[in-house]
């Protein structure tokens, strides 16, 4: 009978697993970018600046499924109402209706390539941004149609860029502490 071997002792700092607070990564993220639009000194009557809350929600769902539940987008997508200062209840909705249909891609398709997740994501901020033009409309916003667009525009050519940043962050708070 083989005897077993003693375990080495690890020399300190060289724990194992990924960092203790990548479980609050992606939820703080998102709300960090939802406050973005808050603290930052922009003034604008057109309102041409992107949710960033939604964009960090788009890109977290779509580089990992795993990093929150999907009942997480009502919290978050209440904060970002508040911090955004959107009617209550937008951001909510938009929000769980973008991770059902990522969920529903995700069903129906084995893999995407960034171009089908960049053509999913604009699909998804144009009909968020409808959205938050149709419930101004009914608020009685004097809004035209053709002030969506920028808005738009900058949020879907932003996306690759906070992309990116989401990959890294995932790699960070999943590097082992110590290597």
């Amino acid at each position: 009978m083989a005897r077993r071997a003693r375990p080495r002792p690890r020399p300190a700092g060289f724990a194992q697993g990924p960092r203790p607070f990548a479980e609050i990564v992606p939820a703080a993220s998102i709300a960090l970018a939802s406050l973005l639009v808050a603290i930052l000194p922009i003034v604008s009557t057109k309102g041409w600046w992107p949710d960033a809350g939604f964009i960090m929600l788009l890109g977290w769902r779509m580089h990992r499924s795993d990093p929150f539940p999907n009942w997480w987008a009502i919290p978050l997508g209440l904060l970002n109402d508040l911090l955004a200062m959107h009617p209550i209840g937008l951001s909510v909705v938009t929000f769980c209706f973008a991770l059902l249909a990522i969920d529903i891609v995700d069903a129906r398709k084995l893999g995407r390539s960034w171009v089908t997740e960049w053509l999913l994501a604009a699909l998804l901020i144009l009909v968020a941004e409808f959205l938050q033009w149709w419930v101004a409309a009914i608020q009685g916003a004097a809004m035209p149609l053709g002030a969506l667009w920028p808005p738009v525009a900058i949020t879907v050519f932003a996306f690759p860029i906070v992309s990116e940043l989401v990959a890294w962050l995932d790699r960070y708070r999943l590097r082992k502490t110590g290597v």
